[in-house]
């Protein structure tokens, strides 16, 4: 197969996990086997009944108890990204998946779930054919270094700010 790069969508835009999610489709639909591990977030949303319909070709899982922001991290968090983490180390050794998606990792990175040096030593292990994709917004530069296509999502305007709430079908 092909050389597997590592990408990481980041910035305080929207789109990040879409854009992954995206990829797992164009994937899936290649005949590539997918791996997608959700660092934060609990909640199902409509892309997960989706993905389910390829069931034969992308495993999704959450590690999280809800978004952090707002709130400081506590051990129950701290306990479900390792978890993830230690998940993501089987699919990766086991050379099952052409694409693995580290979803909000970023940001479990920078809520002190896991440490940066964590993402870094996946980056490293990485077998040469894996696609490796790492979202969340704080990348932290280490891990924009070690990357080799980095895209900013910035937002320049978004009508949350005037009050709409997230959709079904088209935000959750």
């Amino acid at each position: 197969m092909r050389r597997g790069y590592v990408q990481v969508y980041t910035g305080n835009g929207r789109g990040k996990t879409t854009a992954a999610l995206g990829l797992a489709l164009r994937a899936a639909g290649a005949g590539l086997r997918v791996f997608i591990a959700q660092f934060i977030k609990k909640q199902r949303c409509s892309e997960h009944k989706a993905l389910e319909r390829f069931e034969d070709l992308i495993t999704i899982n959450q590690y999280g108890k809800g978004f952090i922001l707002n709130r400081k991290a506590n051990s129950s968090d701290i306990a479900a990204a390792l978890k993830g983490l230690q998940e993501v180390r089987e699919a990766i050794s086991s050379k099952k998946y052409d694409l693995v998606i580290l979803d909000e990792a970023n940001v479990a990175v920078q809520r002190g779930l896991i440490g940066v040096d964590e993402i870094l030593e996946l980056i490293g292990s990485k077998p040469a054919q894996l696609e490796l994709v790492i979202t969340g917004r704080y990348a932290d530069e280490k891990v924009l270094k070690a990357a080799d296509l980095v895209t900013e999502m910035r937002e320049i305007r978004h009508y949350s700010s005037k009050g709409v709430s997230a959709r079904v079908g088209i935000e959750k």
